[in-house]
Order: structure tokens, then sequence, then C-alpha cells
């Protein structure tokens, strides 16, 4: 089977758009639709025609365009059945452990609740790719608007049990104030030092920072790190539960 074909772009103001196309069957998903626009030029420039859009969250930046995509091309959307009422055009609800064919390819539902209630992650095991929009970003995570840190805590968790080489696509590029912020929690951490540096440069090139890693969020994203020893005395939270630390992380992130 051929591998499947990737095209990002930008968005609104700092989205990701991503196509993901099938070159045997034909078929191409959008991964959200946050501006219809951009979305369309993506797929004319390619000569795609947009077949499914794989929503992962009710937020209007990320369904803005779906009922414009669907009355333009007909395609189906998918989205998640715990936010099913507030997802425009949906035809296939999702949730957590279901499974479904695109075009020959295995696309797994990861719930992932944080961020909303509701978000679900499309993870392609065969492909090692994961679509997390707002539930994991490189060196960050969504803000956390419909459910408690420990909720998030244990959705960040069914990500990082993901295979290490797992590509991640992710919705939004914050990844240089992330990693900015992400120094101030884990400064001792040479590789996230590395990588604050690279990031860096990459966005003085006005290059992107997606994809990411499962591996590399491990080793450097804050959010995946609160057992970590170094982070829990730079916190003074050495006795604390990892739930506890995320919460703390993520509250000074709201404030940075």
């Amino acid at each position: 089977m051929k591998p499947l074909d990737l095209d990002v772009f930008p968005c609104r103001s700092d989205n990701f758009g991503v196509l993901v196309h099938c070159p045997e069957s034909g078929l191409t998903a959008s991964i959200d639709a946050p501006e219809l626009d951009a979305i369309v030029a993506a797929a004319n420039r390619r000569g795609w025609k947009i077949t499914h859009v794989f929503t992962t969250h009710h937020h209007g930046d990320h369904v803005e365009a779906n009922l414009a995509l669907k009355e333009k091309y007909g395609c189906e959307i998918i989205g998640p059945r715990e936010e099913a009422v507030a997802i425009p055009g949906l035809d296939q609800a999702v949730g957590d452990g279901d499974v479904f064919e695109f075009g020959g390819h295995t696309v797994r539902v990861i719930e992932t609740p944080g961020h909303t209630a509701g978000h679900v992650c499309y993870h392609l095991p065969d492909d090692k790719l994961l679509f997390a929009a707002d539930t994991l970003f490189a060196l960050g995570c969504g803000r956390l608007f419909e459910r408690p840190a420990t909720d998030m805590w244990h959705s960040l968790q069914k990500l990082a049990a993901l295979p290490d080489e797992t590509a991640v696509y992710f919705g939004h590029e914050y990844t240089l104030p992330n990693a900015r912020f992400a120094l101030t929690i884990d400064p001792e951490n040479e590789r996230l030092k590395a990588r604050a540096a690279e990031i860096e440069a990459k966005r003085q090139r006005g290059e992107f920072t997606i994809p990411t890693t499962i591996g590399l969020e491990k080793e450097t994203n804050p959010f995946l790190r609160a057992a970590d020893p170094s982070i829990r005395r730079n916190l003074l939270m050495e006795g604390s539960t990892n739930e506890e630390v995320f919460a703390e992380i993520r509250k000074r992130k709201d404030h940075f």
C-alpha cells in the first residue's frame, strides 16, 4: 500500500490546516475545518477533492468550514460522539476505541477529554500518524476549558503510550512560546535547551514546527514529564501526585 500524502498549511492567525490524501483510493480528509478558503486552495493546489472531514472538537476555529466544505464537496464529516450536538454537519459520530477505514488505512479514535469534554484524536497506527489537534502540541497541551487537569493528564498518558516514532500533527503554531515556557519548568534538560534553540531558528526563517513525535515530546514537553524528579524539585512538589504537578504546570502556563 502506498503511503498517505500530507499537505500542511496555515489557517486563520495561528491554526494549521492538514489534508491527508490516499493516492490509491483518491480519498482526501481535512483534519478539522478551520478556514474554507485556505483548505480549498490547498486542495486545488494538489488536485485533490475533499471526501472527509475528521473533526476533533467543537471549537469554532476547528469547525468553521464544516458546512461550507460539505456543500462544496459533499464530504462526510466524522466527529466526537460526546460533542455531536455541537459539530456542524456531523455524519458519523465516533468515540474512544472506535476504528474505521480510510482508503484501506486504519484509523483509531482516541478520546482525550481536557481541552473540551469530548475532544478526540485520530491515530493511524500503520502509518505512524497522530492528529492531536488541541490536546497535545509541540512542547505544550491545550488549555483546560471543559474538563479538569486530572482528565487531561490521563488523556495525555494515552497519547504518550503510542510508539515513540509516531508523527504528531497538532492544531496551532504555539511552539516558540511553548519552548520559552518549558525552559522555566525544566531548565536543566539539555535536550530541551537544544530543541528550543532549533525552534527559535526555525521560526526566524518562517518555517513550521509541525510535526513533532511522541518520543521527542516525552523527552522535552513538560506537560508529559510531571513524574520527572528534576521538574518536581524545581516546582517544590516532590511529594505531590503526577496529576497535581501537571495541574501546577498548566496553571503556570496559563499565566506565562
